[in-house]
């Protein structure tokens, strides 16, 4: 998979209104079902990886692991951001399909 089909897939996503960016607005995005893939950057601090992998893995929603924050903030048009849900279900499928 090119990192250009997922990055400007999640940022067409992210102009859709179907992301939501940073820890707890995430986190509450599981809790309440409405998360469908939670992507993580690989410079998360151990902590944060934990409490977001351990919520995905109670609530069932799939989470994978993508380039460094830099790289996954600017695919939404952010500075860097650490952990992203994807909101919807048709946007989620085709990122899972692109990140295998």
């Amino acid at each position: 998979m090119s990192e250009s089909e997922w990055f400007s897939l999640l940022g067409l996503a992210n102009r859709a209104r179907k992301v939501v960016s940073g820890e707890d607005l995430v986190v509450k995005e599981i809790r309440h079902s409405r998360a469908k893939l939670v992507l993580l950057a690989d410079d998360a601090s151990a902590n944060t990886e934990k409490k977001v992998t351990d919520k995905c893995r109670h609530y069932d929603v799939p989470v994978k692991k993508v380039g460094d924050r830099v790289l996954l903030g600017r695919s939404i048009g952010k500075e860097s951001r650490v952990v992203v849900a994807v909101t919807d279900q048709g946007f989620a499928n085709t990122l899972l399909r692109k990140l295998d």
